[in-house]
């Protein structure tokens, strides 16, 4: 195990909450969340196909900071920050150093919004938009609020999941506090994530009116089997979290060990479609590079 964590930790820091750490089963090399956070020898491999910018992000920038990929919405990177480094992302080599997230950054993505009023939904996204401080988050919330054609705003992050305290009053007051409707899109891949301390945290949302969607990723040996996503989904469901996207993996180097058949993805949610209500079945999707919306695989 040493020689795998070097492998992977040169290319890649391992980085773990205590309060995600204290979820794996000690002792248990197969623990599925313990495979989400552990370096391994594999990281190292180049298979044909696996690049460091799977999703093309370059390629979508408006401004520093500033991402365009889908029609009515844009995506700011708010910061390169993360609670945790999943071995999976698909930003695992984002170059942040070429433009680091600060108020100058954000401000130009800002104007930039200001500008194009087919722009109705803004997405803060990262790294981890709940690792930057509250009062940042309430001044950034602020100035989109006063853009007249934007209508929601939208927040990607791991944070409830991977340290629920983050969930407290300062938060709640500048994500419902503005006529932006506020969704929040949590990324959770096992039902074992999801414990007390997390079920409180999303009812706390839940409770000041934050619409909850999960997105997860399809990952071999975590989640590739009916049971694990059934279980996800229903405990998802729950605790008032909708079931949004299974993700196809992003093919970012060093995480071609996670890869999952599409065939297998697809006979894993025409099972789940057997055996589960249709809102608890989540729509399996793959982010392809040109395409002008996610393409829906099952």
């Amino acid at each position: 195990m040493a020689s795998q964590a070097a492998v992977g930790a040169s290319d890649f820091p391992v980085f773990v909450p205590p309060s995600y750490l204290r979820r794996i089963e000690p002792g248990n090399p197969a623990d599925p969340l313990l495979l989400q956070v552990w370096p391994a020898a594999a990281e190292a491999e180049s298979p044909a196909g696996f690049t460091d910018d799977p999703v093309e992000d370059a390629s979508f920038a408006l401004r520093p900071g500033l991402l365009q990929k889908y029609a009515g919405r844009a995506l700011m990177v708010v910061t390169g920050a993360c609670a945790i480094h999943c071995r999976y992302c698909f930003r695992r080599h984002f170059p942040y150093d070429e433009t680091p997230p600060s108020e100058r950054v954000w401000d130009a993505a800002v104007e930039a919004l200001r500008e194009d009023a087919t722009i109705e939904e803004i997405i803060l996204s990262g790294g981890d938009p709940l690792t930057v401080t509250d009062p940042r988050l309430a001044r950034l919330a602020e100035q989109l609020a006063e853009i007249p054609h934007l209508r929601r705003l939208r927040i990607h992050t791991r944070l409830p999941v991977m340290i629920p305290s983050r969930v407290n009053d300062e938060l709640l007051s500048w994500l419902t506090g503005t006529a932006l409707t506020p969704v929040m899109v949590i990324h959770a891949n096992h039902a074992q994530e999801l414990d007390d301390e997390v079920a409180a945290a999303l009812r706390r949302l839940k409770e000041a009116g934050v619409l909850l969607l999960n997105q997860a990723v399809l990952l071999r040996r975590v989640n590739d089997t009916v049971d694990a996503q059934a279980d996800l989904n229903l405990r998802l469901i729950d605790l008032g979290v909708t079931p949004y996207y299974l993700h196809q993996l992003d093919r970012v180097r060093g995480a071609a060990h996670f890869e999952v058949s599409t065939e297998r993805g697809r006979e894993i949610i025409a099972e789940l479609r057997r055996r589960l209500p249709g809102y608890a079945v989540p729509q399996y999707v793959q982010e392809q590079p040109g395409v002008a919306h996610k393409v829906v695989l099952a």
